[in-house]
């Protein structure tokens, strides 16, 4: 089963993001912030982490770039619902950091199992 981790400030949306994952058959892990998030991959490695952007003490960047030196072969996809601040496309530059996949908030679960497949090189059931 693939593992994937889940590291979003907002508990709601971790908490609605891991029951889509759950539904959809992975193993899920959670962390409400980057530090935690990467902490968890050193301690337990997921196959696919799934991280916010803009979160409060470590944000998504500096935590796409400790998680490609931690575990160079994990699956990022980076989420953001701020997309865009002062004129910086903030999901680029989460891609040009590392990023294997990018999906701006709101997405349907349909977008976010369409990219885990598209990281996990899987074609659609």
């Amino acid at each position: 089963m693939t593992k994937v981790l889940v590291i979003d400030d907002e508990d709601m949306v971790r908490l609605t993001l891991c029951q889509m994952l759950e539904v959809a058959g992975y193993e899920v892990t959670e962390a409400s912030d980057g530090r935690k998030g990467v902490a968890m991959q050193a301690e337990s490695p997921a196959d696919i982490v799934l991280t916010d952007i803009l979160m409060p003490g470590q944000e998504g960047i500096e935590t796409i770039i400790q998680l490609r030196q931690l575990s160079p072969g994990v699956k990022v996809i980076a989420i953001s619902g701020g997309a865009r601040v002062n004129n910086v496309d903030l999901l680029e530059v989460a891609r040009t950091m590392g990023a294997d996949a990018v999906l701006a908030k709101p997405f349907t679960m349909r977008e976010l199992i369409g990219a885990l497949n598209d990281c996990l090189g899987k074609t659609p059931d």
